[in-house]
C-alpha cells in the first residue's frame, strides 16, 4: 500500500508560485486530503525521519503473536512471475531460519500496526516466557541450516566424530617381558623417557632419539617387579622380586639407595611430589620419603591380599590402592587405615586412574571375574556409575587434554578401548593387535601418545589423544617413525 505522506513529497510544487497565484473566491476550498501534500522550499534539502519496519522475516509465533491478516489480491499486472521466485526464495530462507514448522507465511509489505492482534490467553500472560519449543541448535542459525525436511537447501556436512588410528605407529620388541598380571613393567617420565622393565634388567628408550639406554641388571638371583618415575626429575624407583625398591638416576645410570621394608616381592609403585610409595605381595604399602634416612615412614594394613595397583590422585592428597582381595582403598597423606572401601569389584583391582578434570573422581576396573569399570566420586564417598566392558581390565589412564581414558583389556579380547567420559556408552575407539594381555600402559607427557605391552613381547605406540590446542595435530613423539624396532 502506497503512503500518502510518501508520495506527496515526490510531487512538490514551488511555493512562490503559490504566492503569485492565489485561490480565487470560485476556487473549492482546502480538503483534508490536500493537507497531506508538503510544499518545501527549493533550496532546502529534504530528508525523511519516518522508520518503516518491515516485518516480512519476523517470526510472530515466538511471541504467541498473531500474523497480520493477508493483503487484498493484487493486480496481475505487478508480475506474477517475479513474485512467485521471490516467495519461494523467502519460504526457503524462512524454512532455514525458523524452521519447517513453521504454521504462516508473512505476506511482504509493511502491515498496519492495528492489524496485529496478541493473544491475551491466560498461558500466554508473558510473552517473552522460556519456550523450549523454539529453542534451535547454532546449525539452524545458517540460511543453509541442518533441517532434513527442508526442500532444495544445501545441506553442510555435520562435523564427524574425531578419528583415532586403528594402528600402532611404531612397534618395540621387548623380549622377555613377563606375562603377569600383578607386575608394573612400563612407566614414561616427564623426561619423554620410556622405562621397561625386561627379566632382570631395565632399560631406557628415548622417545626422542629412539636410543636405548640399559640401565641395571638386578642379576640371576632377582628381578623387575615395577618401575615408577618420579613426577619431575630423573629419579626412577625400581621394584625388586627381593622386596626392595632401588632409586635410580637415569641421568648419570648410577644407583642413589636401596629401600628395604617388604619381605616379598614390589609389584606397584606410585610417586606423589615428595613421596614414594609402594605396594608389596605381602599386603602392606610402605610410605617412603627419600630424603629421610630411614627407609620408610609409614605403614599401611589393610589389604588381606597382594597389593597390585598404587595411585596417587593430581593434588598429592590421596593414594588410591587396588588388591587381589578385591578391594579398593583411598588413603590420605597421613592416615594408617583407608579413609574410604570399596567393595563392589568382584575381582582383583589393579586398574586405577584419578581424573585430572574433576577433583575425587576415581576409575577403577576389575579381573577376570569382574570385567567392570567403576567411577567414584571420593570426596563424597559414592559409586557413580559402573560399565561392563566384557573382558578382563588391566589398566587405566585418563587423558588429560580432553574428558576421555582408555582401558587395557585382557582375557578373552586382548583389546585397548578409548572411552569418552561419562557417557561410556559409545566407544570412540577399540585397537587390537596384541595377541596376549594388555598388562602394561603408559601415556606420553604431551599426553598425546600412549604405550602398551603385553606378554607377546611386544611394546606399541598409539596415538589415541588430541593435543591440548588441536584435536587433529598428530603427536611429535615418534609420530613419523614407523617400523618394528628392537627395544635392546
Amino acid at each position: 500500500m502506497d503512503n500518502p505522506s510518501i508520495s506527496g513529497m515526490n510531487n512538490q510544487s514551488s511555493p512562490s508560485s503559490s504566492q503569485s497565484n492565489p485561490p480565487s473566491k470560485s476556487q473549492e476550498p482546502t480538503t483534508p486530503s490536500s493537507l497531506n501534500y508538503y510544499h518545501p522550499s527549493p533550496s532546502r534539502t529534504i530528508y525523511s525521519d519516518r522508520f518503516i519496519p518491515c516485518r516480512s522475516a519476523s517470526n510472530f509465533a515466538l511471541f504467541d503473536i498473531s500474523p497480520p491478516p493477508p493483503p487484498p489480491p493484487s493486480d496481475a499486472s505487478r508480475g506474477e512471475d517475479n513474485s512467485s521466485s521471490s516467495a519461494a526464495y523467502t519460504a526457503l530462507l524462512r524454512t532455514a531460519l525458523f524452521g519447517s514448522d513453521l504454521g504462516f507465511v508473512v505476506p511482504p509489505g509493511t502491515p498496519d500496526k492495528k492489524s496485529f492482534s496478541v493473544n491475551t490467553s491466560p498461558a500466554s500472560h508473558n510473552i517473552f516466557r522460556f519456550k523450549s519449543e523454539t529453542r534451535q541448535s547454532l546449525h539452524s542459525l545458517s540460511p543453509l541450516g541442518f533441517d532434513d525436511h527442508s526442500p532444495g537447501v544445501s545441506h553442510s556436512p555435520v562435523k564427524a566424530p574425531r578419528k583415532v588410528p586403528r594402528s600402532p605407529y611404531k612397534v618395540l620388541d621387548a623380549p622377555a617381558l613377563q606375562d603377569d598380571f600383578y607386575l608394573n613393567l612400563v612407566d614414561w617420565s616427564s623426561h619423554n623417557v620410556l622405562a621397561v622393565g625386561l627379566g632382570n634388567c631395565v632399560y631406557l628408550w628415548n622417545a626422542c632419539s629412539s636410543k636405548v639406554t640399559k640401565l641395571c641388571d638386578l642379576g640371576i638371583d632377582d628381578s623387575v617387579c615395577s618401575v615408577g618415575w618420579a613426577q619431575r626429575g630423573t629419579s626412577l624407583a625400581v621394584g625388586t622380586s627381593n622386596g626392595k625398591v632401588q632409586i635410580w638416576d637415569a641421568s648419570r645410570c648410577k644407583r642413589v639407595r636401596t629401600m628395604e621394608g617388604h619381605r616379598l616381592r614390589v609389584g606397584a609403585l606410585a610417586w606423589s611430589s615428595s613421596m614414594l610409595s609402594s605396594g608389596s605381595r605381602d599386603k602392606s604399602i610402605l610410605q617412603r620419603d627419600p630424603r629421610a634416612q630411614q627407609d620408610f615412614v609409614s605403614k599401611l594394613n589393610g589389604h588381606k591380599s597382594e597389593v597390585c595397583g598404587l595411585k596417587w590422585s593430581y593434588d598429592n592428597r590421596e593414594l588410591a590402592s587396588g588388591g587381589n582381595d578385591n578391594r579398593l582403598f583411598v588413603w590420605n597423606q597421613h592416615s594408617t587405615q583407608p579413609v574410604l572401601k570399596y567393595c563392589e569389584h568382584t575381582a582383583a583391582v589393579k586398574a586405577i586412574a584419578w581424573s585430572p578434570h574433576l577433583h575425587g573422581l576415581l576409575a577403577s576396573g576389575g579381573g577376570t571375574a569382574d570385567r567392570c569399570i567403576r567411577f567414584w566420586n571420593t570426596t563424597t564417598n559414592s559409586h557413580l556409575s559402573c560399565m561392563d566392558t566384557g573382558s578382563q581390565v588391566c589398566n587405566l589412564v585418563w587423558s588429560k587434554n580432553v574428558n576421555e581414558l582408555v582401558s587395557t583389556h585382557g582375557y578373552s579380547q586382548n583389546q585397548i578401548i578409548v572411552w569418552r567420559y561419562p557417557t561410556m556408552s559409545k566407544q570412540l575407539a577399540t585397537l587390537t593387535g596384541h595377541t596376549y594381555r594388555v598388562l602394561y600402559l603408559a601415556i606420553s607427557p604431551d599426553g598425546q601418545t600412549i604405550v602398551t605391552g603385553a606378554g607377546d613381547e611386544t611394546l606399541r605406540f598409539w596415538n589415541v589423544f588430541p593435543s591440548p590446542k588441536s584435536q587433529n595435530t598428530e603427536s611429535e613423539i615418534g609420530a613419523s617413525s614407523f617400523g618394528r624396532t628392537h627395544i635392546r
